[in-house]
This record gives C-alpha cells, sequence and structure tokens, in this order.
C-alpha cells in the first residue's frame, strides 16, 4: 500500500505550465507490443518508460486510463517494450496515430511468447505483467522482465514536444 504524505493546500502552476516542466525531461521512446484476443497485435509508443528494481528484475510504464488498449494489456499476462533506435522515429509516430493497422509493413520477429520484437530496436524487454496501479489519469504498469536484449547504438529521445535521435556511445 503506498504510503501518502500530507498535500500542499493549493496549487501555483496550470496544466500547461506542468506540461512545459514535464517537456524539459529527456525521455527514451518505447513502443509496447502485445497480442489481441483474435490473434492479431496491438502496439502503441509510449515514453513513460523506466526501470524500478534490479532484483528482481521490473521496469514499468504507463497507459491512461481512457486509451481504448488497456483492457488488453491489462488482461494480457505478457507485453514487448522495444526502446527505439535514433533511426525509428518513423516508427515512434506510427505507433502514436490511430491507424487501423500499425504492424503493417513494419519489420518484426516475435518473441519466444509470441509477441512482435521491433526489428532495429536499441533494447528489447519481454515482461510478465505483474502488477497495476491506477494513479490518477493513468494506470501504471510493473513488468518482470523474462527476457531481454541490447543493441548499443544511438537512441530515441523525446525531449521539449520533439524527437532527437543522439550520438551513438
Amino acid at each position: 500500500m503506498p504510503i501518502r504524505s500530507p498535500r500542499a493546500p493549493t496549487r501555483t502552476f496550470d496544466r500547461r505550465q506542468f506540461r512545459d516542466a514535464l517537456s524539459q525531461f529527456a525521455t527514451g521512446v518505447t513502443i509496447i507490443t502485445t497480442r489481441l484476443p483474435d490473434g492479431g497485435f496491438l502496439g502503441l509508443t509510449a515514453s513513460s518508460f523506466n526501470s524500478v528494481s534490479l532484483d528482481p528484475p521490473l521496469v514499468l510504464w504507463s497507459l491512461a486510463c481512457g486509451a481504448s488498449s488497456l483492457p488488453v494489456f491489462s488482461g494480457n499476462s505478457h507485453y514487448v517494450i522495444n526502446v527505439l533506435a535514433g533511426d525509428q522515429q518513423e516508427l515512434a509516430e506510427r505507433f502514436a496515430r490511430r491507424i487501423d493497422n500499425r504492424f503493417d509493413g513494419v519489420e518484426f520477429e516475435l518473441s519466444r511468447t509470441g509477441l512482435p520484437v521491433i526489428k532495429g530496436a536499441a533494447a528489447w524487454f519481454e515482461c510478465h505483467n505483474r502488477s497495476r496501479y491506477p494513479e490518477g489519469d493513468h494506470v501504471i504498469f510493473v513488468g518482470e522482465v523474462e527476457h531481454c536484449v541490447a543493441h548499443p547504438g544511438s537512441a530515441l529521445v523525446f525531449h521539449g514536444g520533439r524527437f532527437v535521435a543522439t550520438t551513438a556511445p
């Protein structure tokens, strides 16, 4: 159970100021993939990915409570977090749009649980859907990593409302 601290009596900022301040924190860009009930695939762009624990190996990401994909991600046992490489901005934009088949023409392989692993991704994490925590207008997903692979190189980041590729190490 979370520990709650006393709240400030008022906020001294509005929603726009909050979003502007958040945009100054550069985040990695991911595509989270899973399987639909009909056997098809579901994927979406997310920049809310972070590590939680090394032992056990845990990561987190969050999804808006109003997202149509929330029931699928909540109900599935596994998902894959694909960390995008610096040259994959087009994929990030594609999986952020509302289109019929986001996977059409996208190169991917299947993980051991049969989920899409995006070709060329900088890294990927196959996760057991360990727990979910509703907070505010999002649900926080905690995944226990069962398999991961890294392909070091440039990474795609989101900063100041735009995508930026880092330079390779």
